[in-house]
Protein backbone atom coordinates (compact mmCIF):
# COMPACT_ATOMS: atom_id res chain seq x y z
CA UNK A 1 0.00 0.00 0.00
CA UNK A 2 1.85 3.01 -0.87
CA UNK A 3 2.62 5.53 1.64
CA UNK A 4 1.70 3.25 4.31
CA UNK A 5 3.79 0.17 4.20
CA UNK A 6 6.61 1.92 3.44
CA UNK A 7 6.38 3.76 6.81
CA UNK A 8 5.68 1.33 8.85
CA UNK A 9 9.15 -0.96 7.84
CA UNK A 10 10.85 -1.82 11.45
CA UNK A 11 14.05 -1.73 9.77
CA UNK A 12 13.69 2.02 9.14
CA UNK A 13 12.03 2.74 12.14
CA UNK A 14 15.07 1.63 13.79
CA UNK A 15 17.86 2.58 11.61
CA UNK A 16 16.12 6.21 12.27
CA UNK A 17 16.49 5.57 16.41
CA UNK A 18 19.81 4.34 16.18
CA UNK A 19 20.94 7.73 13.86
CA UNK A 20 19.02 9.55 16.70
CA UNK A 21 21.03 8.05 19.50
CA UNK A 22 24.35 8.59 17.80
CA UNK A 23 23.96 12.28 17.12
CA UNK A 24 21.70 13.42 20.05
CA UNK A 25 24.15 14.34 23.08
CA UNK A 26 22.05 17.52 24.71
CA UNK A 27 18.93 17.32 26.77
CA UNK A 28 16.20 18.40 24.48
CA UNK A 29 12.51 19.23 24.74
CA UNK A 30 9.87 18.66 21.68
CA UNK A 31 6.55 19.37 21.50
CA UNK A 32 4.14 17.81 19.02
CA UNK A 33 1.34 20.01 18.29
CA UNK A 34 -1.16 17.22 16.59
CA UNK A 35 -3.48 14.72 18.02
CA UNK A 36 -2.71 12.83 14.99
CA UNK A 37 1.20 13.07 16.03
CA UNK A 38 0.48 12.10 19.84
CA UNK A 39 -1.15 8.68 18.61
CA UNK A 40 1.30 7.68 16.53
CA UNK A 41 3.90 8.29 18.64
CA UNK A 42 2.06 6.36 21.80
CA UNK A 43 0.32 4.10 19.00
CA UNK A 44 3.79 2.59 17.43
CA UNK A 45 5.35 3.12 20.80
CA UNK A 46 8.26 5.39 19.18
CA UNK A 47 9.23 7.25 22.54
CA UNK A 48 10.89 4.05 23.71
CA UNK A 49 13.53 4.20 20.71
CA UNK A 50 14.72 7.28 21.90
CA UNK A 51 17.73 8.17 24.61
CA UNK A 52 16.17 9.63 27.82
CA UNK A 53 18.00 12.87 27.12
CA UNK A 54 14.88 13.41 24.26
CA UNK A 55 12.06 14.65 25.74
CA UNK A 56 8.39 14.20 24.24
CA UNK A 57 5.90 16.58 25.13
CA UNK A 58 1.95 16.83 23.88
CA UNK A 59 0.47 20.31 23.35
CA UNK A 60 -2.38 21.66 22.22
CA UNK A 61 -3.27 19.61 18.68
CA UNK A 62 -6.70 18.16 20.10
CA UNK A 63 -9.44 20.51 18.05
CA UNK A 64 -12.13 19.21 20.63
CA UNK A 65 -9.85 19.59 23.09
CA UNK A 66 -8.89 23.27 22.68
CA UNK A 67 -12.46 24.09 22.38
CA UNK A 68 -13.07 26.20 25.63
CA UNK A 69 -15.77 25.20 28.20
CA UNK A 70 -17.13 28.47 27.04
CA UNK A 71 -17.83 27.19 23.78
CA UNK A 72 -19.71 23.87 25.06
CA UNK A 73 -22.01 25.96 27.63
CA UNK A 74 -22.62 28.11 24.32
CA UNK A 75 -23.35 25.60 21.89
CA UNK A 76 -25.43 23.76 24.68
CA UNK A 77 -27.43 26.83 25.61
CA UNK A 78 -28.76 27.49 21.87
CA UNK A 79 -29.62 23.68 21.36
CA UNK A 80 -32.07 24.68 24.53
CA UNK A 81 -33.54 27.37 21.73
CA UNK A 82 -36.78 27.08 20.05
CA UNK A 83 -36.66 25.52 16.72
CA UNK A 84 -33.23 24.82 16.75
CA UNK A 85 -31.08 21.55 15.01
CA UNK A 86 -27.70 21.53 16.40
CA UNK A 87 -25.22 19.68 13.95
CA UNK A 88 -21.51 18.74 15.33
CA UNK A 89 -18.73 16.63 14.59
CA UNK A 90 -18.98 12.98 17.03
CA UNK A 91 -16.59 13.84 19.34
CA UNK A 92 -17.96 16.92 20.76
CA UNK A 93 -21.24 15.82 21.64
CA UNK A 94 -19.13 13.89 24.62
CA UNK A 95 -17.55 16.96 25.70
CA UNK A 96 -18.65 18.26 29.63
CA UNK A 97 -19.94 21.32 29.87
CA UNK A 98 -20.53 23.30 33.37
CA UNK A 99 -23.61 20.97 34.15
CA UNK A 100 -24.45 19.43 30.94
CA UNK A 101 -23.21 17.98 27.66
CA UNK A 102 -24.24 17.98 24.08
CA UNK A 103 -25.08 14.40 24.58
CA UNK A 104 -27.07 14.69 27.78
CA UNK A 105 -29.39 17.27 26.24
CA UNK A 106 -29.71 15.00 22.68
CA UNK A 107 -31.07 12.30 25.16
CA UNK A 108 -33.31 15.12 26.84
CA UNK A 109 -35.12 15.81 23.65
CA UNK A 110 -32.98 18.38 22.21
CA UNK A 111 -32.23 18.24 18.22
CA UNK A 112 -28.55 17.62 18.02
CA UNK A 113 -27.36 15.80 14.85
CA UNK A 114 -24.15 13.76 14.24
CA UNK A 115 -22.53 14.74 10.83
CA UNK A 116 -19.27 13.81 8.79
CA UNK A 117 -19.19 16.88 6.51
CA UNK A 118 -20.19 20.39 7.18
CA UNK A 119 -22.16 20.04 3.97
CA UNK A 120 -24.24 17.82 5.51
CA UNK A 121 -25.74 20.34 7.76
CA UNK A 122 -26.69 22.71 4.69
CA UNK A 123 -28.86 19.50 3.36
CA UNK A 124 -30.81 19.54 7.18
CA UNK A 125 -31.21 23.00 6.64
CA UNK A 126 -32.65 22.52 3.01
CA UNK A 127 -34.82 19.80 4.71
CA UNK A 128 -36.02 21.86 7.78
CA UNK A 129 -37.04 25.15 6.62
CA UNK A 130 -38.66 26.22 9.72
CA UNK A 131 -35.72 25.42 11.55
CA UNK A 132 -32.45 27.15 12.60
CA UNK A 133 -29.45 24.86 12.07
CA UNK A 134 -26.80 26.00 13.80
CA UNK A 135 -23.12 23.96 12.83
CA UNK A 136 -20.74 23.61 15.72
CA UNK A 137 -17.26 24.52 13.85
CA UNK A 138 -13.63 23.43 15.39
CA UNK A 139 -10.47 22.68 14.22
CA UNK A 140 -7.73 24.46 13.00
CA UNK A 141 -6.80 25.56 9.21
CA UNK A 142 -7.49 22.43 8.14
CA UNK A 143 -11.06 22.06 8.68
CA UNK A 144 -11.74 25.78 8.79
CA UNK A 145 -11.68 26.00 5.04
CA UNK A 146 -14.64 23.29 4.53
CA UNK A 147 -16.50 25.66 6.92
CA UNK A 148 -15.96 28.31 4.81
CA UNK A 149 -16.99 26.55 1.45
CA UNK A 150 -20.08 25.69 3.14
CA UNK A 151 -20.81 29.17 4.33
CA UNK A 152 -20.00 29.92 0.72
CA UNK A 153 -22.52 27.24 -0.70
CA UNK A 154 -25.49 28.65 1.95
CA UNK A 155 -25.03 32.30 0.03
CA UNK A 156 -24.65 30.58 -3.07
CA UNK A 157 -27.66 28.94 -2.67
CA UNK A 158 -29.57 31.34 -0.57
CA UNK A 159 -29.97 29.16 2.28
CA UNK A 160 -30.36 31.48 5.11
CA UNK A 161 -31.18 29.11 8.39
CA UNK A 162 -27.80 28.12 8.37
CA UNK A 163 -25.11 29.69 11.00
CA UNK A 164 -21.98 28.15 11.79
CA UNK A 165 -20.89 28.85 15.93
CA UNK A 166 -17.13 29.12 15.02
CA UNK A 167 -14.04 27.54 17.54
CA UNK A 168 -11.79 27.77 14.98
CA UNK A 169 -8.27 28.36 15.48
CA UNK A 170 -4.95 28.66 14.04
CA UNK A 171 -1.90 27.22 15.26
CA UNK A 172 0.88 30.14 15.70
CA UNK A 173 -0.46 32.29 18.17
CA UNK A 174 -0.75 29.10 20.58
CA UNK A 175 2.64 27.98 19.51
CA UNK A 176 4.39 31.50 20.36
CA UNK A 177 2.22 31.80 23.55
CA UNK A 178 3.84 28.45 25.11
CA UNK A 179 7.07 29.83 24.23
CA UNK A 180 6.09 33.12 26.42
CA UNK A 181 4.80 31.22 29.38
CA UNK A 182 7.81 30.10 29.69
CA UNK A 183 7.38 25.55 28.69
CA UNK A 184 10.67 24.67 28.47
CA UNK A 185 10.31 23.72 24.23
CA UNK A 186 13.41 22.99 21.96
CA UNK A 187 11.72 22.94 19.03
CA UNK A 188 8.04 21.73 17.26
CA UNK A 189 7.19 19.09 15.56
CA UNK A 190 4.40 20.49 13.21
CA UNK A 191 1.42 19.70 11.65
CA UNK A 192 1.59 17.83 8.24
CA UNK A 193 -1.65 18.38 7.25
CA UNK A 194 -2.03 22.20 8.56
CA UNK A 195 0.63 22.76 7.01
CA UNK A 196 -0.62 21.74 3.76
CA UNK A 197 -3.17 24.41 3.97
CA UNK A 198 -0.84 27.49 5.15
CA UNK A 199 2.51 26.66 4.03
CA UNK A 200 5.59 26.96 5.39
CA UNK A 201 5.71 30.61 6.38
CA UNK A 202 3.43 30.52 9.51
CA UNK A 203 6.01 29.16 11.40
CA UNK A 204 9.05 31.43 10.58
CA UNK A 205 8.80 33.51 13.52
CA UNK A 206 9.54 30.57 15.48
CA UNK A 207 12.58 30.74 14.05
CA UNK A 208 13.29 34.03 13.95
CA UNK A 209 12.18 35.48 17.01
CA UNK A 210 12.09 32.51 19.32
CA UNK A 211 15.27 30.59 17.76
CA UNK A 212 13.18 27.07 17.68
CA UNK A 213 13.08 24.71 15.20
CA UNK A 214 10.58 23.09 13.21
CA UNK A 215 9.94 20.48 10.87
CA UNK A 216 6.89 19.80 9.27
CA UNK A 217 6.28 16.07 9.68
CA UNK A 218 3.79 13.07 8.50
CA UNK A 219 1.75 10.64 10.46
CA UNK A 220 3.72 7.10 10.12
CA UNK A 221 6.43 5.91 12.12
CA UNK A 222 9.15 6.77 10.33
CA UNK A 223 7.70 10.34 9.34
CA UNK A 224 7.66 11.07 12.92
CA UNK A 225 11.51 9.57 13.77
CA UNK A 226 12.39 11.32 10.40
CA UNK A 227 11.53 14.41 12.01
CA UNK A 228 12.74 13.72 14.96
CA UNK A 229 15.98 13.32 13.80
CA UNK A 230 15.78 16.51 11.82
CA UNK A 231 14.93 18.34 14.90
CA UNK A 232 17.67 17.05 16.83
CA UNK A 233 20.55 17.32 14.31
CA UNK A 234 19.15 21.38 14.21
CA UNK A 235 19.63 21.72 17.88
CA UNK A 236 23.01 19.76 18.24
CA UNK A 237 24.20 22.23 15.05
CA UNK A 238 22.83 25.53 16.65
CA UNK A 239 20.96 25.69 13.71
CA UNK A 240 17.13 25.86 13.84
CA UNK A 241 14.90 26.52 10.87
CA UNK A 242 11.78 25.45 9.50
CA UNK A 243 11.96 22.19 7.54
CA UNK A 244 9.33 19.84 5.75
CA UNK A 245 9.73 16.16 6.51
CA UNK A 246 6.42 15.57 4.71
CA UNK A 247 7.62 16.49 1.18
CA UNK A 248 4.86 14.21 -0.30
CA UNK A 249 2.32 16.18 0.43
CA UNK A 250 3.25 19.55 2.14
CA UNK A 251 4.58 22.50 -0.40
CA UNK A 252 6.30 25.56 0.66
CA UNK A 253 3.68 27.78 -0.45
CA UNK A 254 0.66 25.38 0.67
CA UNK A 255 -2.61 25.49 -0.78
CA UNK A 256 -3.57 28.90 -2.54
CA UNK A 257 -6.91 28.13 -2.97
CA UNK A 258 -7.89 27.29 0.43
CA UNK A 259 -6.39 29.94 1.91
CA UNK A 260 -8.10 32.68 -0.27
CA UNK A 261 -11.49 30.72 0.64
CA UNK A 262 -10.44 30.88 4.38
CA UNK A 263 -9.51 34.43 4.22
CA UNK A 264 -12.57 35.85 1.82
CA UNK A 265 -14.81 33.96 4.54
CA UNK A 266 -13.08 34.67 8.09
CA UNK A 267 -10.77 37.16 10.04
CA UNK A 268 -8.47 36.56 12.87
CA UNK A 269 -10.30 37.58 16.58
CA UNK A 270 -9.22 37.02 19.73
CA UNK A 271 -10.21 33.43 21.52
CA UNK A 272 -10.31 31.12 24.25
CA UNK A 273 -8.38 28.11 24.56
CA UNK A 274 -9.06 25.72 27.05
CA UNK A 275 -5.83 25.97 29.62
CA UNK A 276 -4.41 28.98 28.26
CA UNK A 277 -7.00 31.31 28.54
CA UNK A 278 -7.57 34.27 25.61
CA UNK A 279 -4.68 34.02 23.09
CA UNK A 280 -4.82 37.58 21.20
CA UNK A 281 -5.80 36.84 17.18
CA UNK A 282 -5.77 32.85 17.66
CA UNK A 283 -9.51 32.63 16.49
CA UNK A 284 -11.34 32.65 13.55
CA UNK A 285 -14.54 34.46 13.21
CA UNK A 286 -17.07 35.05 10.04
CA UNK A 287 -16.78 38.28 8.91
CA UNK A 288 -18.83 41.34 9.06
CA UNK A 289 -20.61 40.73 5.48
CA UNK A 290 -21.47 37.07 6.27
CA UNK A 291 -22.74 37.74 9.54
CA UNK A 292 -26.22 36.39 8.39
CA UNK A 293 -24.17 33.00 9.15
CA UNK A 294 -22.69 33.86 12.34
CA UNK A 295 -24.42 32.52 15.08
CA UNK A 296 -23.18 34.40 17.58
CA UNK A 297 -24.38 37.77 15.26
CA UNK A 298 -28.09 35.87 14.92
CA UNK A 299 -28.67 34.55 18.09
CA UNK A 300 -27.36 36.78 20.86
CA UNK A 301 -26.67 34.53 23.98
CA UNK A 302 -25.58 35.57 27.37
CA UNK A 303 -23.33 32.62 28.39
CA UNK A 304 -20.90 32.78 31.89
CA UNK A 305 -17.46 32.03 31.68
CA UNK A 306 -16.83 28.86 33.29
CA UNK A 307 -13.85 26.92 35.20
CA UNK A 308 -12.43 23.54 34.45
CA UNK A 309 -13.92 20.48 36.15
CA UNK A 310 -12.69 20.50 39.91
CA UNK A 311 -9.44 17.91 39.74
CA UNK A 312 -8.69 18.11 36.02
CA UNK A 313 -5.38 18.96 35.03
CA UNK A 314 -6.43 19.02 30.99
CA UNK A 315 -5.56 22.35 30.98
CA UNK A 316 -1.96 21.78 32.02
CA UNK A 317 -2.10 18.54 29.77
CA UNK A 318 -2.45 20.87 26.79
CA UNK A 319 0.68 23.18 27.69
CA UNK A 320 3.12 20.22 27.94
CA UNK A 321 3.51 20.87 31.64
CA UNK A 322 1.70 17.87 32.84
CA UNK A 323 1.32 14.13 31.51
CA UNK A 324 -2.31 12.19 32.56
CA UNK A 325 -0.11 9.53 34.47
CA UNK A 326 0.27 13.27 36.58
CA UNK A 327 -4.13 13.47 37.52
CA UNK A 328 -5.72 11.84 40.10
CA UNK A 329 -9.11 11.27 37.84
CA UNK A 330 -7.02 9.66 35.26
CA UNK A 331 -7.89 6.13 34.90
CA UNK A 332 -10.17 6.28 38.26
CA UNK A 333 -12.93 8.71 37.72
CA UNK A 334 -12.10 9.81 34.45
CA UNK A 335 -12.43 7.16 31.46
CA UNK A 336 -13.61 7.33 28.16
CA UNK A 337 -17.17 5.85 28.72
CA UNK A 338 -17.03 8.31 31.72
CA UNK A 339 -14.89 11.37 30.85
CA UNK A 340 -14.44 14.09 33.21
CA UNK A 341 -12.36 16.42 30.57
CA UNK A 342 -12.27 17.20 27.12
CA UNK A 343 -8.93 15.38 26.94
CA UNK A 344 -9.98 12.08 27.68
CA UNK A 345 -13.11 12.53 24.73
CA UNK A 346 -11.22 12.67 20.99
CA UNK A 347 -9.20 9.94 20.01
CA UNK A 348 -6.47 12.39 19.60
CA UNK A 349 -7.54 14.28 23.22
CA UNK A 350 -3.89 12.97 24.82
CA UNK A 351 -5.98 11.34 27.73
CA UNK A 352 -7.07 9.07 25.26
CA UNK A 353 -4.43 7.87 24.00
CA UNK A 354 -2.57 7.27 26.81
CA UNK A 355 -5.52 5.18 28.44
CA UNK A 356 -5.42 3.23 24.79
CA UNK A 357 -1.91 2.64 24.22
CA UNK A 358 0.23 3.07 27.87
CA UNK A 359 -2.64 1.59 30.12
Amino acid sequence: MKYIDEYRKKDLILGVSEEIKKISKKEISLMEVCGGHTMAIHRFGLHFLLPPNIHLLSGPGCPVCVSGQHFIDTAIAYSRLPGSIITTYGDLIRVPGSASSLEKEKAGGQDIRIVYSVLESLEIAVKNPGKNVIFLGIGFETTAPLTAAAIEEALKRNIRNFSVLSSHKVMPPVMKALVRDGVKINGFIAPGHVTAITGTGIYKDLTESFGLGVVVSGFEPVDMMQSILMLVAQFEAGKPRVEVQYQRVVREEGNPVAQKLLNKVFELKDDRWRGLGLIPLSGLKIRPGLSSFDAEKMFPLEVPVASEPKGCICGLILRGLKTPLECRLFQKKCTPSDPVGACMVSAEGTCATYYKYRS
